[in-house]
């Protein structure tokens, strides 16, 4: 997915599958690590959808593809994913989703559909400076930013 496509406008999500994974792959390289199997097929079913996943729904998934049930596999390989900046952690829906944009250090938005739950990372360089503004107002040193706005997406918003 390139930075410029939306998320919530329909496209080839396989493409971004894709180019995700061969991304994940260059960095990980670059790192002197790699993609396990069980860690691929968890970034990839992350890829697959734009919205973010429960880590027992990606269980499900990595069971369903031979990989096991117990819940130390899913987890282990999303905070490995989560830790390398292929993946977020989605607060708000207790869920992860892959990120977007991992050849970048960044603490994204995420615009969160309450119809449909489908996800769009958007950067967040105009939010942050607003947000560091308003605190230094204040005498606040922000450290860390976690932000999530909850709205409709464009096809909801229509069909509401």
């Amino acid at each position: 997915m390139t930075p410029h496509t939306n998320a919530f406008d329909t496209h080839d999500h396989s493409h971004c599958a894709d180019t995700g994974l061969a991304r994940a792959e260059e960095i990980l390289a670059t790192r002197k690590l790699r993609l396990t199997p069980v860690r691929r097929q968890t970034l990839q079913i992350l890829l697959q959808e734009h919205r973010a996943l429960g880590a027992y729904d990606v269980l499900e998934r990595l069971a369903a593809a031979g990989f096991g049930k117990q819940p130390p596999v899913a987890y282990r390989a999303l905070e490995f994913l989560v830790e390398q900046g292929l993946a977020h952690r989605v607060r708000r829906l207790n869920a992860f989703a892959a990120c977007m944009h991992p050849e970048t250090d960044h603490a994204p938005v995420f615009l969160i559909c309450r119809g449909c739950n489908a996800l769009a990372e958007t950067p967040a360089q105009p939010v942050r400076a607003a947000l560091e503004a308003a605190a230094q107002t204040v005498g606040f040193t922000v450290e860390r930013t976690n932000i999530e706005a909850l709205g409709l997406c464009p096809n909801c918003k229509a069909a509401a």
